[in-house]
């Protein structure tokens, strides 16, 4: 089971956009891209046959996800994820401050 899920609020640890926030839009084995977040400028050449018009685009890069945590919504900061079993058996993700779920 993984710490980090899609459209988890997440807060970047490190890097030009430190302590922002927002919501996981993909996610890889060690990277993941954060909504609104790590904007670069990528140039795009035209293509009239697919219809695409060039020009410099702004575009979401992926980070590492050891710069990003989790927040935890009671407390507004950055939490650190564990994994235990419920009582019916199934994992389930909390917080290790507070010990609450992940919803």
């Amino acid at each position: 089971m993984q710490k980090i899920k899609l459209n988890d609020e997440v807060i970047v640890l490190a890097g030009k956009d430190k302590g922002a926030t927002g919501t996981v839009t993909k996610i890889t084995n060690i990277k993941v891209v954060v909504e609104g977040l790590n904007i670069a400028k990528k140039h795009v050449k035209a293509n009239p046959n697919a219809g695409v018009t060039g020009g410099i685009i702004d575009t979401e890069m992926p980070m590492a996800i050891s710069n990003v945590a989790v927040l935890n919504p009671t407390t507004n900061k950055a939490d650190r994820v564990g994994i235990r079993t419920d009582k019916e058996g199934k994992k389930e993700r909390f917080f290790k401050s507070n010990g609450e779920s992940i919803v």
